[in-house]
């Protein structure tokens, strides 16, 4: 049975997280990522509604009301876990304090900008607090499938508007793993069930092959 592309995404960036980090994760896809942290591995999730200590989603029936990440999905809390208000949350976010955020995205382009909050055509009440992860974060991980409708996400130049023109520390699709560097866009895995050719395919943007390419 193939393994949904979601799935697949969230399992690979959940290897990235690593024991004791504050990890904030962006609404959609990145919330599953939340499942998947390796056995024995201790993460702190943080989230911009306002709190510390996320653990996976609750089973079928011990949904709690009160308890929602910032996408207004349930999630438990951890022994230990706090809450707090927003300007806490984003004092945290904007201070530099996160050490990973993991970010849906619309868009990256070849050096490694993101766009990831103004859909075309449908109404947007803002950019959240997008801009202020991707600037004040350590680390940013976009998590995103690698096509859209069929269209490359992974573009020459964002033709959305752009959260931050700070360049992205990695790129995690269903199909590959790429990391923006000064260079350009480095693919350094390709998953088992693609090819080279069909990443390069299904990229627009140009991409250095690793010379350590591998499968995941």
């Amino acid at each position: 049975m193939p393994v949904d592309p979601k799935e697949k995404i969230a399992r690979r960036v959940a290897q990235e997280l690593k024991e004791g980090d504050l990890v904030n994760l962006g609404i959609g896809l990145p919330t599953l990522v939340a499942n998947y942290i390796p056995k024995g591995v201790h993460v702190f999730f943080q989230s911009e509604n306002g709190i510390i200590g996320m653990g996976p989603e609750p089973e079928k029936g011990f949904e709690n009301k009160d308890l929602t990440n910032a996408g207004a999905g349930f999630v438990t809390a951890l022994p230990g876990a706090m809450t707090f208000d927003s300007a806490f949350s984003f004092a945290m976010i904007r201070g530099g304090h996160l050490d990973v955020t993991v970010l849906g995205g619309l868009q990256v382009d070849e050096e490694g900008h993101l766009a990831n909050w103004m859909i075309p055509g449908k109404m947007i009440p803002g950019m959240g607090g997008a801009m202020d992860l991707v600037t004040g974060a350590k680390r940013v991980i976009v998590a995103m499938t690698h096509t859209a409708k069929g269209e490359p996400k992974i573009v020459k130049k964002c033709t959305l508007p752009l959260t931050s023109i700070r360049r992205v520390d990695l790129i995690v699709t269903e199909l590959a793993v790429i990391r923006p560097t000064d260079e350009g866009l480095v693919l350094e895995e390709i998953a088992e069930e693609t090819t080279l050719e069909e990443v390069l395919k299904l990229t627009e943007a140009k991409l250095i092959v690793s010379e350590n390419l591998k499968k995941f």
